[in-house]
């Protein structure tokens, strides 16, 4: 495989999972935290698009415009806020992420090669050190948090769906 292959996978892998997790799930659930100061998913997949947004604008990919204060409510600081107005509804986080990875893939495509081993921007190199490494974080973040999203499953007495 090369390492555009790799990408689209990790990327394509990360959002199967993420699907499969909030498939059953409402969005008074997604509202809910698995746990005491744990993030709600609601706020998680905002993040993620906003953190794949932010991560690839800054390795120049051109992105789709985020809707108005959506960045602000999906912020650091909006995260342990007990106020659950103004989230969106699943399929608006879903229909951002698809957006985001859409953006991103087709980047990916456009890249030289070369260019994937290029330095990220100084900000990103602690956790993403290339251009490469950046676009990789894009699946590798979203796979982080479905870890989280099963533990609220499991707390909803979901079925086991992977």
């Amino acid at each position: 495989m090369t390492a555009k292959e790799v990408i689209r996978e990790a990327i394509g892998t990360a959002r199967f999972i993420t699907q499969q997790y909030v498939a059953d799930l409402s969005d008074q659930e997604l509202l809910m935290r698995p746990v005491p100061q744990a993030n709600h998913l609601a706020w998680q997949l905002g993040h993620l698009v906003c953190s794949a947004h932010d991560m690839l604008s800054g390795v120049g990919v051109s992105m789709p415009p985020l809707p108005a204060g959506f960045a602000e409510r999906h912020s650091r600081d909006a995260a342990s806020s007990p106020d659950t107005a103004g989230y969106a509804e699943k399929q608006a986080y879903l229909s951002l992420m698809e957006q985001v990875r859409e953006a991103a893939l087709a980047a990916l495509e456009r890249l030289p090669d070369a260019q994937l081993d290029q330095p990220a921007p100084e900000a990103m190199r602690s956790y993403a050190p290339t251009v490469g490494s950046v676009f990789a974080m894009v699946g590798l973040h979203e796979m982080m948090h479905t870890g989280q999203f099963a533990v609220l499953r499991r707390k909803l007495g979901k079925p086991v769906v992977i």
